[in-house]
């Protein structure tokens, strides 16, 4: 493949920071978390015990170990009692970028999200948020974590302040890459094959649905614009 030459390098990554712009270095709502806040909410994402029968964690759909990319790779995935949910499990790798969560946007941010599957019958399970508090609150590990966490509330081991370590925790799950890089001006970041590729991806028609620096997120798109999608039951957002 014919190299891309300098100056039409400088050309292609000016007119890609102007339709994707910069990965931001931190995630909006990110202020207030500190190193304890992150901390507990990183060992809330991975525990089990944040469902009915202990089955099922964060990490059990949105799967960040074994180099998942932050899903389990399933059609729809499993909940503690052995059902499928109705829609696939997206990443929470940038998720925190996103305009909301949900694939219908019923989320407005990370910590709105946090609360919904552990309460879900089909998901987690547990049956309500006083369940959730007294199942947490008998661990002493949490009570000195919460404590440490949350200062200043009393008690420190509520729904909400679950929610607020968990976000906090999915607010650090940045992804950097060699795309990244080009960004800043690394000409030799991107192979010749990967610069025809993002020239390519920029004048098809990709860029429809695909913009923003996590290239997607950032609108609500119809499924079906090309082929008719074969989920008729599931009416989406609207």
């Amino acid at each position: 493949m014919t190299p891309v030459a300098g100056a039409d390098i400088q050309a292609l990554r000016e007119q890609a920071k102007a339709v994707f712009g910069v990965l931001p270095d931190k995630m909006p709502g990110s202020e207030n978390d500190t190193p304890a806040r992150i901390e507990l909410g990183r060992k809330l994402y991975f525990d089990n015990r944040l469902s009915v029968n202990d089955s099922q964690s964060c990490n059990t759909c949105h799967r960040l170990d074994e180099k998942r990319g932050g899903v389990d790779n399933e059609p729809t995935s499993l909940g503690a009692h052995g059902k499928r949910g109705d829609r696939n499990a997206p990443t929470t790798l940038n998720a925190g970028f996103h305009i909301a969560q949900f694939w219908d946007g019923r989320a407005k941010d990370l910590k709105e999200q946090a609360k919904g599957p552990v309460l879900n019958p089909v998901e987690m399970a547990m049956p309500s948020e006083e369940a959730v508090v007294k199942k947490l609150s008998a661990i002493p590990e949490y009570r000195e974590l919460f404590a440490k966490a949350f200062p200043d509330s009393d008690p420190a081991i509520t729904y909400d302040n679950m929610a607020e370590a968990i976000a906090a925790f999915e607010r650090t799950l940045i992804t950097r890459d060699r795309f990244d890089d080009f960004l800043k001006g690394d000409d030799q970041a991107l192979t010749a094959q990967e610069l025809k590729g993002l020239e390519t991806f920029m004048t098809i028609g990709c860029l429809t649905c695909h913009m923003s620096p996590t290239i997607g997120g950032n609108s609500y798109q119809k499924v079906g614009l090309i082929h008719a999608y074969e989920n008729t039951k599931d009416k989406g957002r609207y």
